[in-house]
Order: structure tokens, then sequence, then C-alpha cells
């Protein structure tokens, strides 16, 4: 039997999500009769910032990107550069087909890029680059034509480093916007922004509400929750670097649920008193201390197997693997967003540089989904082709069939049509024609 040595505290979060979709119920309805208006309102309000136009120029974009240092600019390019090293591969492992698979007819598969995306790249009290890299350079790899971002003013100044790096990432449109009324004028679309197909990124609880009632009128990456990080550790981790990456994660925000599963009871003790010393100290104590106070969990299970068994349940956004053998966790598990194996590797490297994309499942979704990746941004779409005559008599008449039993006569009339112009078949629904089409086939034969 597991042993619970910290367990989360029971919270409800009804009311507070109650909250976030009334609030973006009003806001959409507002920017859908009122347009870039509405979207102004909204923006002065939550922001303090209404300028005549929310989309950056080019020679604004210039200015802004100029003012960077030039180290940040160096590693934001080195950043983009994995990024989109791993959604070429990712591109590349997609394989477009056509075959014969019966004589004369022919089936294919093609993958077409969505013409126009919104990217989502959250602000508030810290610009958050990296949102920039994996939603705009993955879908720039996908091939997708036009990339909208939309970032809000932090504090009510330009978000400068993110401004580049969204302009470095490739997007054609740049807008100073945020919240719940920048994802509903992509949606929607308003006089200054064109609307999009599919929108993408992270966001706060309103930012999440938002892309969740207009899916639908628009395509979504993800239903998104809170950031997740979920440890595995047996007798050979060192706590204390459990301890730092579950407080990477928690300082996400104060509702960030951090969980530890430990094979040694030693090892998870100390796991616990590292993270207790570490966080007075913490400069983002506000969001992990409350995380780990209210979302923390810390398991001691009997054995490795356990261990996985119970991780899966859990169905993390991101597990980390801090054991002996990390890449048994390849077999072992199924239910998570990202694995990042061995002490070496950390959940912060997914989140910011290493190059897989750090947009993944939340709230157990990673039961049934994977992450943003490059085949997001692609509609995979098929074709059909009969080319022999022939073929098509032997299809029309098994779609004759299978029609009728469930009783859809004009689908079976569909495959009678071939068996009676390419074989001469009886049309007993259409006497004339099918004597009309018996003739041509005996003329034919």
């Amino acid at each position: 039997m597991p042993t619970i040595l910290k367990a989360p505290v029971e919270r409800s979060a009804a009311a507070s999500d109650g909250t976030a979709a009334q609030a973006a119920a009003r806001i959409i309805d507002d920017v859908r009769s009122r347009g870039d208006a509405a979207v102004r309102d909204h923006s002065r309000r939550f922001d303090g910032w209404a300028p005549e136009s929310f989309r950056l120029s080019e020679e604004q974009v210039k200015e802004i990107v100029a003012g960077v240092p030039a180290q940040v600019i160096a590693d934001i390019t080195e950043v983009q550069e994995n990024v989109r090293r791993f959604a070429g591969l990712q591109r590349a492992s997609l394989r477009e087909l056509e075959e014969e698979v019966r004589p004369g007819v022919f089936l294919g598969q093609r993958h077409i890029p969505v013409r126009a995306v919104g990217a989502y790249i959250p602000g508030g009290r810290y610009p958050l680059t990296a949102s920039a890299h994996m939603t705009i350079v993955t879908a720039k790899a996908a091939g997708v034509p036009r990339v909208v971002a939309c970032t809000p003013p932090i504090r009510g100044e330009v978000p400068a480093a993110t401004v580049a790096a969204a302009h470095l990432a490739g997007a054609d449109e740049i807008h100073l916007l945020g919240g719940v009324q920048a994802v509903a004028a992509m949606a929607l679309g308003t006089e200054e922004m064109g609307r999009v197909d599919l929108i993408a990124g992270p966001g706060n609880a309103y930012v999440a509400e938002a892309k969740r009632q207009l899916f639908g009128e628009v395509g979504i990456d993800l239903f998104a929750g809170p950031t997740e990080i979920l440890v595995v550790a047996d007798a050979s981790a060192d706590p204390f670097v459990a301890a730092v990456d579950l407080l990477s994660q928690a300082e996400h925000g104060p509702d960030s649920p951090a969980v530890l599963i430990s094979t040694d009871e030693g090892v998870a003790r100390a796991v616990i008193e590292h993270v207790e010393r570490l966080l007075p100290d913490m400069p983002t104590r506000d969001f992990a201390g409350p995380a780990w106070r209210d979302h923390g969990q810390v398991v001691v299970v009997d054995g490795i197997e356990e261990a996985y068994r119970l991780a899966d349940t859990f169905a993390a956004e991101h597990v980390q693997i801090l054991t002996a053998d990390p890449r048994r966790a390849l077999e072992e598990m199924t239910d998570y967003g990202a694995l990042f194996l061995g002490e070496g590797t950390c959940v912060s490297y997914g989140d910011k540089v290493i190059g897989t994309n750090h947009v993944l499942p939340t709230r157990g979704a990673a039961r049934y989904t994977g992450g943003l990746w490059v085949g997001k941004y692609l509609k995979t779409v098929t074709y059909q082709e009969v080319r022999d005559p022939a073929a098509s008599v032997d299809l029309g008449r098994l779609c004759g069939r299978a029609s009728r039993v469930e009783l859809f006569e004009g689908h079976a009339r569909s495959g009678d049509v071939r068996a009676a112009k390419y074989a001469g078949d009886p049309l007993p629904w259409a006497p004339e024609q099918g004597a009309a089409y018996a003739r041509g086939a005996e003329g034919r034969s």
C-alpha cells in the first residue's frame, strides 16, 4: 500500500471556474457585437492599454527588437533553432501517401497546413518568450502562411523580449493585446484583425475559458489547466535536485500541482525537508508556496513497478524520472504529457530551451492526447479515385447492398448508377435510364 507523506489540500475550484466562465462569456459576446471598440474597452480596463492600433508596425517591431540586448537575441535565436529543428523532424515523419488498394482504386492522404493561426503569448507579470517559440516556430515549420501573435503589455510597458521572440519566430502580425479580448478578436475577427482558424498557446484561467467557449468556431491546441510536475524517484535520486525541480514548476502558479512518488522513504522525507528549507528565500514563493502547500503530494510505494503504475493514474503534464534506469519509464508508462529522463534532464529544459514543445495536456488529458506539435497545425485529408470502370462496378454493387441494409436508398442508388453505366446492370427505380445505360455498356463490350 502507498504511504502518503504529504497530501493535497482539498479545495473546490467550482466558484473560480464559474467566475472565469461568466467573465469570458461577457467579453466574447461584447467583442462579437462591437468588434474593435469592445476590444479597446476591455484592454483599457484590464491592462490600462488602449493605443490607436494594437498591431505593431514593421518600424515599431524593428525599433523594439533593436533595443533588446544582443545576448538575449542570441539566446532566443538558439532556442528557436532547437524548436525549429525538432518540429522539422516531426514534419518529415508525416508521410503523404497514395496507394492502389485494389485494381483501379487509388486512396491517398495529404497534410495541408491551416491557413491562419493565432498564437497567444501570456504576459501579465513576466515576459514569457518561450511561448512564442513553441507556438509560432512550430506553426511556421508546419507551413502555416499567416501567424498572428498576441501578447499583453506588462504593467503598461511593451514586453520587448517577447516582441523580439515573436518577430524572430516568424510572426506575420504582432498585436500588443492580451486576455479574453485577444482570444475573442483572433477567433471572431474585428475591423483591425482578420480571424484565424486555430488558436494555440497557454494562458490564465480566463484565457483558457475563452478558448474553451470559442472552440468550434475556431480550432484550439488544448484545453489547458495549471502546470503540473510529477517526479518518480528511487533510492539513487538526489533529494536536493528533486526538491529544486518540484519548485521549478510550482512557481508557475498557486494552483500548480507538484507530486513526488518515491520507492525510498528516506529520499521522500529528505525532499520534503529541502522544499521547506528552499521555499522561504525563493523569489517566486508567492506562487510556489501556495502551490506546494495546497497541491503538493509525496507518496512512498513499495517498488518501481508500483511507482510507474501510480504515476500513470495522474496522467501528469510533466513526468521527471530520477531513477537508476530512467529509460525503463519509456516501456512502463503510457499516460503523460512529456517524459524527462534522468538527472541530467529537467522539466525546465523542456519549458525553455531543449526544443520539444512545452504546450502539453493537463488535468488528466494526457490519458487521451499529446501536446502541441507540428501536426496540430496540419489538416490530414484524404482523397480517392476509381480509375477502372470494372472496379467501380464492383464497388457500386457492394455500395448498393450495404446502403440498403441501413435503409439509405439514396446512397444505394449512387452505387447502382455506376454498375448500370459501366456494366449494364438494371435500374429498377429508373428503368428507361437503365435501358439506355445497358445499350451503352453493350456497345463498349
